[in-house]
């Protein structure tokens, strides 16, 4: 089984064509509704070498991988982060099954803490990260470890926008978790 989800349009177009030509057992993949993030198209869609993520931004001490469309509110984040002196280093996981167990690996033994974030549920991505992460012995070595998904309650329909702000995970909220992770006091306001 293989399981995708697009952090944009344009991923979104070359989980397609990867969907189109994968015939070795089942394959999908997710997106939410509402508007894309305009950023720029491909004409054609190109084959993903499944079960592997990109790096989108190289930093220190704390890395998030996402995995979905949040990439986008990860990049506002990690912008207001730098603004007080912290560089996240910013994945895009792309696949939840097969996991990419070596940029997983990579991100957990380069970095001092790891946040997930997903546009799923408890049991989902994050999960099945901070299993492999258990397997290979990594929280016995002190890595920090965070993940952030959709709660376990009824969420009003509303706008996209909305909706991920009432289950906290737009940027400043992924923003206060890596302070949060870091150990980071932050003025409450008031």
């Amino acid at each position: 089984m293989v399981v995708m989800a697009a952090a944009d349009e344009a991923e979104l177009t070359h989980m397609v064509a990867t969907a189109v030509a994968h015939d070795s057992g089942p394959i999908a993949f997710r997106f939410p509704r509402g508007e894309g993030t305009g950023v720029d198209m491909p004409e054609r869609g190109q084959v993903l070498e499944v079960g592997r993520g990109r790096m989108i931004a190289e930093g220190s001490r704390v890395a998030i991988l996402s995995f979905g469309t949040r990439l986008s509110e990860v990049m506002k984040a990690r912008e207001s982060l730098m603004a007080r002196g912290i560089t996240p280093t910013v994945a895009d996981a792309r696949f939840a099954k097969p996991l990419d167990r070596d940029l997983i690996l990579r991100l957990a033994a380069d970095h001092d803490a790891l946040i997930t974030i997903e546009e799923g549920a408890v049991g989902g991505f994050g999960s099945h990260v901070a299993q492999l992460l258990a397997d290979e012995g990594v929280f016995d070595h002190g890595l920090k470890f965070r993940s952030m998904v959709l709660p376990d309650a009824f969420v009003d329909h509303d706008a996209p926008f909305a909706m991920y702000d009432t289950s906290a995970l737009n940027a400043a909220h992924i923003e206060a978790k890596v302070l949060e992770v870091m150990g980071v006091a932050v003025a409450r306001r008031a």
